[in-house]
């Protein structure tokens, strides 16, 4: 009787890290591995994912700018200079607050590339995310969106790939019109895209004259949302001195009110009467500048008064990130 001859199973193409789709906790792993997906691949993204980096921007030019875009600001659009350079075919990298059907990136007809900012990431370097994203639409086929993926651990971040003494001067639009260049020839998903993202758009203007301050519309009351980088709590002891001394307005019927935390940065916040413009503000926000300078100078212990007012400004802060 004849010998049965061994059988050898067909070896699956190896896929790296990167490849592999995220599925479900308990569905088998997609390399190939036997095990399900939390017990195999499933453990190192939720170990990405918990391993959250406090500051993915610092380091980069307008640190302060690159939160805001991220968070407080609905339409902008940011020149990057590559620190090599733009790839041949490559005529121009756009930061964007917002793609069209929430793409985290696109490259155009034209093959210049728009990266989205304000996308949800599956790891927690926001940072090394885009640049993952930003490298696969530099060799996306011209005309296509680049779909979001896990980056590799060891991928490079944006800090490594963009031009570190390069300026960072965001441009707010009052509208997504910068999605289409040729409105006309727009497929009905994306003019419905943009219909629905300009309509959800509140007003909101960049102040030229600080760094980081942005004004804002809203239907009762206007308000001013400043990215500071400074230490969180150097910052509001400055910032209580000043309260406690009647010295944080920024003019007549305006209001410090809290403050967010984000991106390891944080925003305080002020109350506007609707009449007040970004233009309004200009001067008094320079104002404040030179005297939250003096206050963050300051080293002497705070007072009875400036104690209190620093917990009234703890205990309206919001965490975003």
């Amino acid at each position: 009787m004849a010998k049965k001859r061994p059988q050898t199973k067909a070896k699956r193409p190896q896929l790296s890290d990167a490849e592999i789709p995220v599925v479900g906790a308990r569905e088998p792993c997609p390399c190939g591995s036997g095990r399900r997906y939390k017990a195999c691949h499933g453990r190192a993204a939720a170990h990405a994912v918990t391993e959250l980096v406090h500051r993915p921007f610092e380091g980069l030019p307008g640190e302060g700018d690159w939160v805001a875009l991220r968070e407080l600001v609905p339409a902008a659009t940011v020149e990057l200079p590559l620190k090599d350079g733009l790839p041949e075919g490559v005529p121009s990298v756009t930061l964007a607050t917002v793609l069209p059907m929430a793409w985290p990136a696109l490259r155009r007809d034209d093959g210049s590339v728009l990266l989205g900012l304000q996308n949800d990431t599956s790891s927690g370097d926001i940072s090394r995310d885009l640049a993952d994203t930003l490298q696969r639409a530099l060799t996306a086929e011209p005309g296509t969106p680049v779909q979001g993926r896990r980056a590799p651990a060891d991928g490079p971040r944006m800090q490594d790939l963009l031009d570190p003494e390069g300026a960072f001067e965001p441009v707010v639009h009052s509208g997504f019109e910068f999605w289409v260049p040729d409105p006309e020839n727009a497929t009905p998903e994306v003019t419905a895209s943009l219909e629905r993202a300009n309509a959800a758009a509140i007003p909101t203007v960049k102040l030229t004259g600080v760094d980081g301050a942005y004004w804002c519309q809203t239907p009762e009351k206007n308000h001013l949302r400043w990215v500071m980088p400074y230490p969180e709590e150097q910052l509001l002891d400055a910032l209580a001195r000043l309260h406690a001394a009647g010295r944080s307005s920024l003019g007549e019927g305006t209001r410090l009110v809290g403050s967010f935390r984000a991106h390891g940065l944080t925003v305080p916040v002020w109350d506007l009467p609707s009449g007040v413009t970004a233009e309004d503000v200009e001067k008094p926000a320079a104002e404040f500048a030179e005297r939250l300078t003096a206050a963050l100078a300051s080293e002497a212990p705070l007072t009875a008064d400036e104690r209190r007012a620093r917990g009234g400004l703890t205990n309206r802060q919001v965490t975003l990130s």
